[in-house]
């Protein structure tokens, strides 16, 4: 039962890496066309933030409990 524990921490670790990895692409891509967001760098930062997060947890994860 431990080792599904962690790995289902990593996926849902990965999956939001995943997800706002692609939000930062479409903020480099586009920044013109995304009228909800009017200051791209702030954006851009709020989300490397998010990876950095979940890297941390995976980080931890592995060095510790694999």
């Amino acid at each position: 039962m431990r080792s599904e524990i962690i790995e289902a921490i990593k996926k849902h670790a990965e999956g939001h890496i995943a997800k706002h990895k692609a939000n930062v692409e479409v903020l480099l891509q586009k920044t013109a066309g995304i009228a909800e967001h009017p200051d791209t760098l702030e954006t851009i930062e709020k989300e490397l933030g998010i990876i950095a997060e979940y890297d941390d947890q995976l980080e931890i994860l592995n060095k510790y409990f694999s």
